[in-house]
């Protein structure tokens, strides 16, 4: 099938062959998440399952991801990239398979640690630190951010496609009286589906995209210390996080709104807009205040915006400030990625990647429960208000700990 402009304009003939594939395979990662994120609360509340149940499911999700990518991390100097993005691949479909072949609580929480299931709008599983380092080899340094905002720009515009098919099993219910668990049902067989499709896309990548005489003999060397003081720093943005990932806030909005599935698709396809395009200009802002400034200046109004969010008294005020949000929310991914790249030795990136990556869902993990339990208790949104707060604690202490230490392009 030809590429669309549309396409074209995301993924331009000048990148290199290996990147345009990784690009692809996010892409179809992203739109299956951008609908599961959406499906899956819904789809747990027609179970039958509480706030607080669904709470603990979305911590399984995050808590078995960060496990995984730990794991990664520090087995990935001894495997190559490739083999461990098929792996897991295929443990993608299994996901998908998995989700419709159960509906009890245990079994489903055993799926959701194990499984690939992302109950966020960002890329919080074992395939991104793997992608990042192969990423990384594609380009040069004074291109490498661009590289990464492209690859978020994807993500989240394609999530934000994703969100909106959320949609599709409410219209199979109205237009081929489809059964709307079984329509959910089958949404989760086609996420599997693209877990196959991707395995097919990293099957193609180049042996030469992974030198082996670059490997270390352990999985961090002298990057250590700043890998970890990172990932500790790191680990406070994912917690708070975890409290308003987007299965929970559209649980919030459900409740507080009485929003439909149709509505709040909708909803989320225009934050990932605004957020998707809002990572184009990071590439160009980092250029001229530098990655840290980026990462810290355009963090700060978006969280105080997520905080006002649950003060208004109407949805369109609401939606207002979840916009005004997610036009800044996302600026500081591909800086982020982009910095801890730059930072250390080429043989340590996988390792770091995945050490830095697994605050996103193992720091994560813990809040996500608690904000089910408030959720119960009051539809006020106090998840929101604790997020917003933790995150510009979280904003002011990088700034303090790293405004000084500057990437080889910035020196």
């Amino acid at each position: 099938m030809p590429r669309s402009a549309f396409t074209a304009s995301l993924i331009p003939p000048g990148v290199l062959p290996d990147a345009r594939l990784l690009l692809w395979a996010r892409g179809l990662r992203a739109f299956g998440d951008g609908y599961v994120s959406l499906l899956l609360p819904y789809y747990l509340t027609l179970l039958g399952f509480s706030a607080l149940e669904i709470g603990a499911l979305v911590t399984a999700t995050l808590l078995g991801s960060g496990v995984m990518t730990l794991a990664v991390g520090f087995i990935a100097h001894r495997f190559r990239s490739r083999t461990l993005l098929e792996a897991a691949s295929m443990l993608m479909v299994a996901t998908g398979i998995a989700f419709i072949l159960t509906t009890d609580f245990w079994p489903l929480l055993l799926i959701a640690f194990i499984g690939t299931i992302n109950p966020s709008a960002g890329d919080v599983s074992v395939f991104a630190p793997l992608e990042h380092a192969l990423l990384t080899r594609t380009v040069g340094a004074e291109h490498r951010t661009a590289l990464f905002a492209r690859y978020s720009l994807i993500g989240a515009l394609v999530g934000a496609l994703g969100a909106q098919a959320a949609g599709l099993p409410v219209l199979g219910e109205q237009w081929f009286a489809l059964d709307v668990k079984h329509a959910v049902q089958i949404m989760f067989l086609v996420y599997g589906a693209f877990g196959l499709i991707t395995l097919l896309l990293y099957r193609r990548l180049s042996p030469r995209l992974e030198p082996r005489d670059e490997a270390p003999a352990t999985p961090l060397g002298k990057s250590k210390r700043m890998v970890y003081t990172l990932a500790a720093v790191f680990s406070l943005d994912a917690f708070a996080g975890g409290f308003a990932v987007q299965s929970l806030l559209a649980l919030w909005l459900f409740d507080r709104f009485q929003l439909s599935i149709v509505t709040a698709g909708t909803i989320f396809f225009w934050t990932g807009i605004f957020s998707a395009f809002s990572q184009l200009a990071a590439a160009r802002l980092a250029r001229r205040i530098g990655l840290i400034n980026t990462m810290v200046f355009t963090h700060l109004p978006a969280n105080v915006f997520l905080m006002l969010v649950p003060l208004m008294p109407n949805l369109p005020l609401a939606l207002l400030f979840l916009m005004l949000r997610s036009a800044l929310s996302q600026m500081d991914v591909p800086a982020r990625t982009s910095y801890v790249m730059a930072v250390v030795t080429p043989g340590e990136r996988p390792a770091a990647a995945s050490v830095t990556a697994v605050p996103r869902s193992l720091a994560s993990a813990v809040s996500p429960m608690f904000a089910g339990w408030l959720l119960t208790l009051s539809p006020f949104g106090w998840p929101l208000v604790i997020c917003g707060g933790l995150k510009i604690v979280y904003d002011l202490t990088l700034l303090a700990m790293f405004r000084r230490v500057r990437p080889p392009e910035e020196q």
